[in-house]
């Protein structure tokens, strides 16, 4: 029986996987969240949302598709992974992404055959396409540029391509470097990490999505604080440390988590951390 089923929860309540239905809207991800999405209809172009490593940008960029997705004037495209070998793949991907056959030669035929997709969608068809970028650190100064380029397609009055991109924190020395990129982000924003009262609304949040009728008392409150302190407010470090704690209560048949139970497991969490000072 898997633990979850065996605390009387309906399915994992705390997976590292993207799934929106478990999206938590703190102050910082809705502002995202809100604001991209004015940004895109709009339709003013470039939306850049930064964070650090496990702060939510992958699950925020999954909701925000899920959200959009639904209208029919929104067509919807996602990169999760921009490490392409060449900023004529990476075109040819945003290409056939726009339902173009792969049939360009160069990386000039792949722009103009984007920007007369584009004028052909946003104008004639009036619909408003949207290439949303994860993991948008892996993308190259040349790939940037062919950014700033596509951005450059717009009538008098929009942009036809709308970009939204969720990158760490590394991208922004890259960006500092291409004259102009900063100065055309309609919207840029940096997610940070949860405060203490946000942290238990994550963890409660994420046990009744599960199936839970009672959070509270499956993590009490110095359970809350011990997990904030641990994981410094870091969404992803919370979903592995209650994880970790769900697995502890089956393991040793016992029906609460408490303090000393999260600094255990973060000690035991420490010495894999420092292994190579063993090394």
């Amino acid at each position: 029986m898997s633990y979850y089923a065996a605390l009387g929860l309906a399915k994992e309540p705390f997976s590292t996987s993207p799934d929106p239905a478990f999206f938590f809207g703190s102050t910082s991800h809705l502002a995202a969240l809100n604001r991209i999405e004015i940004a895109v209809r709009l339709r003013r172009g470039l939306a850049l949302i930064l964070g650090d490593v496990g702060t939510g940008k992958t699950t925020l960029a999954r909701t925000l598709f899920s959200s959009l997705g639904r209208e029919e004037d929104f067509a919807l495209h996602m990169v999760l992974d921009p490490s392409f070998g060449s900023e004529f793949q990476f075109l040819a991907h945003v290409a056939r992404l726009l339902g173009l056959a792969p049939s360009f030669k160069s990386v000039l035929d792949c722009r103009e055959a984007i920007e007369h997709q584009l004028f052909q969608r946003g104008v004639q068809d009036g619909a408003t396409t949207i290439l949303v970028i994860d993991e948008g650190q892996k993308l190259s100064v040349d790939m940037l540029e062919n950014l700033r380029m596509l951005l450059n397609f717009e009538t008098n009055e929009y942009k036809l391509l709308q970009v939204v991109i969720f990158a760490q924190m590394e991208l922004l020395a890259r960006l500092a470097r291409i004259r102009n990129f900063l100065d055309r982000a309609a919207f840029k924003y940096i997610i940070n990490p949860l405060d203490e009262e946000e942290t238990g609304s994550l963890i409660r949040f994420r046990l009744r999505s599960a199936g839970c009728r009672d959070p509270e008392a499956l993590f009490g409150a110095d359970a809350v604080r011990a997990i904030y302190h641990a994981t410094q407010g870091y969404p992803r470090r919370i979903a592995l440390l209650c994880h970790s704690a769900l697995e502890a209560l089956v393991m040793h048949e016992r029906r609460h988590v408490d303090a000393p139970m999260i600094q255990e497991l973060t000690r035991d969490e420490s010495r894999w951390t420092h292994a190579d000072a063993y090394a």
